[in-house]
């Protein structure tokens, strides 16, 4: 009897086959034209292109066999490519990424990214503060010949230290390795991740500490600011994808450690995608506007601008999304765009002790 089934199966399929290759072979046919097609062969196009569509969706529920769907479907992307345009497809996907998937996951991930700020900061804080107000703490930190120099010269020249562009370069590398780094911490449950996170603030607060203590603060802020919102809050962002990649492992839920490892990788990747636009934007202002000679109002205004547009961009657009109902209120869920589509020590250079 099984025999039998596979028998019938495999005439249903050949006959399937026979009976609509003529128009795979035309859609293939006008798919692949070198010149440009006339009105009506477009027409035709889009005629066969949405018949292919619908016995790929027919193969898809009569039959088993992979080949047939691959080459339907590898057909079908082929003509949609033609139809639609591959350009404006490209420039629609990076749309919705920016105004849907990355600030819906943003919204997603925010208790992460509390925890991430908090081990970020609070180190900075209470380092910053200790070491600002304690002399045995500023001695131990480091002898009072190199804090002068560090902060009378070094900190400073080290911004205007090589070409605008070789600079920026330089950074962006920098800080995007350091930020994968923070996220690929999480696999270790976290801890790396925290570790990194912890450091990173460390230094921030030791540096801030020692302007404090020569009673600079205002030239470390000076310097900080332009490039510093933006480059602390993509760090908070890559740390709070480690996080949720660490948490998914401790606390699977009712899946599969390895499913929801898997699951929460790709929310987490998005947040990974995004800082590397923000890292570029905030390299690209540490080699061109944090050691330029314009003045210092002028250079942390630009910082603070960009670093409440960015707030602003993230806020509104997941509020936007909330409002459209993507993003309900379940921490297992993941965005459509989504589910279709050991940590360093080291400091991003702009914060790095020297």
């Amino acid at each position: 009897m099984a025999k039998a089934r596979r028998t019938v199966a495999a005439v249903d399929i050949d006959h399937f086959l026979a009976d609509n290759r003529a128009t795979w072979d035309r859609l293939a046919e006008l798919t692949s034209r070198p010149t440009k097609l006339s009105a009506d062969e477009v027409r035709e196009l889009s005629r066969l292109h949405q018949r292919a569509a619908g016995q790929l969706a027919y193969a898809q529920a009569h039959f088993a066999d992979p080949d047939v769907k691959a080459s339907l479907t590898s057909r079908i992307a082929a003509s949609g490519a033609v139809l639609y345009g591959a350009r404006r497809s490209t420039w629609r996907t990076i749309g919705r990424f920016f105004s849907v998937v990355f600030p819906a996951t943003v919204w997603q991930t925010r208790w992460f990214l509390l925890v991430s700020a908090t081990a970020l900061f609070l180190p900075a804080i209470v380092l910053g503060t200790w070491v600002a107000h304690s002399h045995a703490a500023l001695d131990a930190l480091a002898p009072a010949a190199v804090r002068e120099s560090y902060v009378n010269h070094d900190f400073a020249s080290y911004y205007s230290s090589e070409p605008s562009v070789d600079f920026a370069s330089q950074v962006y590398t920098n800080n995007v390795l350091v930020s994968f780094e923070a996220f690929a911490g999480g696999i270790a449950f976290g801890l790396l991740t925290l570790v990194a996170l912890f450091v990173n603030g460390a230094n921030l607060g030791a540096a801030a500490g020692m302007f404090y203590a020569a009673h600079h603060p205002g030239e470390f802020w000076g310097l900080i600011t332009p490039h510093g919102l933006l480059e602390l809050s993509s760090v908070v962002l890559a740390g709070g994808a480690g996080l949720r990649l660490g948490w998914a492992l401790i606390s699977p839920g009712d899946r599969p450690r390895s499913r929801a490892l898997t699951q929460e990788a790709r929310s987490a990747i998005v947040l990974v995608l995004g800082t590397v636009f923000t890292l570029a934007v905030s390299g690209a202002i540490e080699g061109f506007v944090t050691g330029s000679r314009l003045p210092t109002a002028a250079r942390v205004g630009i910082g603070v601008a960009v670093e409440l547009a960015f707030l602003a961009w993230v806020v509104l657009c997941s509020r936007a999304v909330r409002a459209r109902a993507l993003v309900p209120q379940n921490p297992n869920y993941q965005s459509p765009a989504l589910t279709g589509s050991p940590g360093s020590q080291s400091r991003p250079a702009a914060l790095t002790l020297r």
